[in-house]
C-alpha cells in the first residue's frame, strides 16, 4: 500500500512505552464549535481512494449535534496541559520518535538508523518530541501556534481526559471537514487548488526528495488558510488528527448508521486528515473521506489531533 504514513512504534521492532496518564482540569470551550449533526454520506466509492482503508461503501450516516474544535490542539495549549499535570509522553518515555528525514540535518541524518524499507523517509530520532519536534536542538518557542505533534493516540485521551473533553469519532470528523458540502472530495469544494492562495498545507514539489522552492516539510499555525464552511481551519493535510475509533478497513460494514464508532478493538487508532507529507502522486489521503491508522503508542512529527464534546453550552 503506497503510504506516506509514519511506521508503527511496533513496526520498528524498538521497545513500548508505559500508557501515558493524565491528570484532571477542565479549561474553556470557547475555541469548540457547535455542529447541528444530521444526515450525510460518508465515504467514497471513487477510483482515487485506498480500497485497502475501507474508505467504502459510501452510505448514509446520521450522527447526532456535537461539539468540535476550531483547530488542532497547539503546542501552547499542550504545554498549558503538560504543566498541569506533569504528562509525560510516549515520545519521551521511549526517548525517541519518528521524525521526517528532510526535517533532520543532513549530518544527523547520516547517523540515524532507518528502521523501514518501505518508508526509507522516516527516521527514529532520539530526543525527539512534542517539545523538540525535530531533536534535539529544536524547540517550539516559535512554534507554540502549531499543531501539536509527536503525540500518541494515549496522549491524546490523556490530554481529553484532563480537559473534560474526547477525541471526535471518525464520522463526527468527517462530517465537520465537509463543512456542510455534499460528497465533495475536499473541505472547499473538488479542486485541490481551485485558485491563489493555497487551501492546505501538503506537499510541495516531488515527493519525498525534492520540495518545490521556498516550501519546507513541516507544520504550520494552526490557523493558516481559510476555515472551511463551519469555521474549522486544516481539515485536510497540516497533521493526521487521532479520532476515537479502532480502526479496520470493514468500517462501513461494520459500525452503525446512527452515531458509528468502531469499538472493536483491531490493535490500531484511526486518523484523519492526512498531513503535509500527502501528496496525489503518492499518498493523496487529505481528501475528506480518506482514513490513515496506526498504533495506539506511535507518534511523528506529523501526528496530532483535535478535540471534540456533546453538544451543550459552553
Amino acid at each position: 500500500m503506497k503510504s506516506c504514513c509514519v511506521p508503527g512504534r511496533a513496526d520498528a521492532g524498538l521497545p513500548q512505552p508505559l500508557p501515558a496518564r493524565g491528570g484532571a482540569g477542565l479549561p474553556a470551550r470557547a475555541q469548540l464549535v457547535t455542529l447541528p449533526g444530521g444526515e450525510f454520506t460518508m465515504g467514497t466509492d471513487a477510483a482515487e481512494g485506498f480500497a485497502e482503508d475501507g474508505e467504502g461503501p459510501a452510505r448514509h450516516v446520521r450522527v447526532n449535534p456535537f461539539a468540535i474544535a476550531a483547530t488542532a490542539v497547539s503546542n501552547a495549549q499542550f504545554r498549558d496541559f503538560v504543566r498541569a499535570t506533569s504528562h509525560v509522553t510516549e515520545a519521551e518515555q521511549a526517548g525517541w520518535s519518528f521524525v521526517f528525514y528532510l526535517q533532520v540535518e543532513a549530518q544527523r541524518r547520516r547517523e540515524i538508523r532507518q528502521v523501514s524499507r518501505e518508508l526509507p523517509w522516516w527516521l527514529p530520532v532520539e530526543g525527539a518530541c512534542w517539545q523538540r519536534p525535530a531533536g534535539p536542538g529544536s524547540a517550539i518557542h516559535d512554534r507554540l501556534d502549531h499543531p501539536v505533534v509527536h503525540v500518541s493516540w494515549n496522549d491524546a485521551a490523556a490530554y481529553c481526559a484532563w480537559a473534560g473533553l474526547r477525541l471526535p469519532t471518525e464520522a463526527e470528523w468527517e462530517y465537520a471537514a465537509r463543512g456542510g458540502l455534499a460528497q465533495r472530495r475536499y473541505p472547499w469544494g473538488d479542486e485541490l487548488e481551485p485558485e491563489e492562495p493555497r487551501r492546505c498545507n501538503i506537499w510541495q514539489g516531488s515527493f519525498p526528495s525534492a520540495p518545490a522552492a521556498g516550501w519546507t516539510p513541516g507544520t504550520e499555525p494552526v490557523t493558516a488558510f481559510e476555515p472551511n464552511g463551519w469555521g474549522l481551519y486544516n481539515m485536510a493535510g497540516n497533521a493526521w488528527e487521532w479520532c476515537a475509533d479502532w480502526f479496520s478497513p470493514a468500517y462501513h460494514r461494520e459500525t452503525a448508521p446512527v452515531d458509528p464508532l468502531q469499538q472493536r478493538a483491531t490493535g490500531r487508532r484511526s486518523q484523519r486528515g492526512g498531513s503535509f507529507l500527502c501528496h496525489e502522486s503518492y499518498c493523496n489521503r487529505y481528501r475528506v473521506a480518506a482514513r490513515g491508522s496506526n498504533t495506539p503508542a506511535s507518534s511523528a512529527s506529523n501526528v496530532g489531533f483535535r478535540v471534540a464534546a456533546p453538544a451543550g453550552p459552553g
